[in-house]
């Protein structure tokens, strides 16, 4: 089989394709026979050494993926031969056949495409995650989705609305937000010439917002929760913009706000009850069309390091596949 490997640390361009032997499933495991596998903006971290997870080398990137099981362990039960699959692996997506648990994999509705599945497990995933259990989103309530037009951002976006929210997509650009727009969000910050707390203030008429989700960290963490409502909720996602902020703690104090950590890789290893209800929530809401898991591209395994520059350079808009 064809596999994207890194076998030294680095950017994408250092990855190679290689032929490797098929899988052959264990006991406990079965063999899936890729149909896409999803690229996040972690796989840019990962494959340089610089994420929390550091699987051994050679590995390949790849954190999710949907196909077909084609080969069953012996003491498996609930998945055969045939049953279409997505699952979130953490990397080793990115070939043309990858062994996994059947824990680590959900049935896919056949309403729902394959490419749509693979490419909606940890962003809609960490979102429904997010907002619905660590931020406790209720109806009614205003969100400030940071960087709106990237994967998890409209993932944000798409998944707020369902919960009832009033969106606001805070992004970089006119058309990052136009993006948005048409995803669902109600209102607009362009923070590359706006101050995002003035504006996200004068949009909610002085009130300030109910919870702010923020994959991208930086000076934008400090402005945005400067901007959040009595009893606000700050989610922190991750840091797209490089840099880990220090907040001044006085901040929260004052507003009786609290800041919450959003791990959802540790919440699928250590609550994975919850997470599988969580994703065939989602895989119902895109198979009934009320989420769109938008993707942006789809590229041959051979593409796979393009996809990952793509990330890397925030031109992405939706998901960046690769074929298997």
């Amino acid at each position: 089989m064809k596999a994207v490997l890194c076998e030294e640390l680095g950017p994408p361009e250092r990855l190679v394709v290689a032929d490797l032997p098929d899988p052959e499933p264990g006991p406990h495991e079965v063999v899936v026979d890729v149909a896409f596998a999803a690229l996040n903006f972690f796989d840019s971290l990962i494959i340089e050494g610089r994420y929390q997870t550091k699987p051994a080398l050679p590995f390949s990137p790849g954190g999710e993926m949907a196909g077909v099981v084609s080969a069953v362990g012996a003491k498996v039960e609930g998945l055969a031969v045939g049953d279409r699959v997505a699952g979130y692996l953490g990397y080793g997506g990115c070939r043309e056949k990858v062994l996994a648990r059947p824990d680590q994999l959900t049935l896919v509705p056949e309403e729902l495409r394959l490419d749509r599945a693979a490419g909606l497990i940890i962003t809609y995933g960490t979102t429904l995650h997010a907002l619905a259990d660590r931020g406790g989103l209720k109806r009614g309530e205003t969100l400030a989705v940071l960087g709106a037009s990237g994967g998890v951002g409209i993932a944000a976006v798409e998944v707020g609305k369902r919960l009832g929210a009033r969106v606001i997509a805070c992004a970089s650009s006119p058309e990052k937000l136009e993006f948005a727009k048409r995803h669902g969000a109600d209102a607009f910050v362009d923070y590359s010439h706006e101050d995002l707390k003035l504006r996200l203030k004068e949009l909610t008429d002085g009130r300030g917002v109910d919870v702010v989700y923020d994959p991208i960290g930086g000076d934008y963490a400090e402005a945005s929760i400067r901007a959040l409502a009595w009893r606000g909720r700050h989610l922190v996602i991750g840091f797209a913009a490089g840099d880990i902020p220090k907040l001044p703690l006085n901040i929260p104090m004052l507003k009786g706000a609290d800041v919450r950590g959003v791990f959802w890789g540790a919440h699928v290893e250590r609550e994975p009850s919850a997470h599988r209800a969580e994703l065939a929530r989602l895989f119902d809401w895109a198979a009934a069309g009320e989420i769109s898991a938008p993707i942006d591209a789809v590229l041959p395994l051979s593409g796979t390091a393009e996809a990952i520059g793509r990330i890397k350079r925030r031109e992405a808009r939706g998901k960046i596949l690769v074929k298997a």
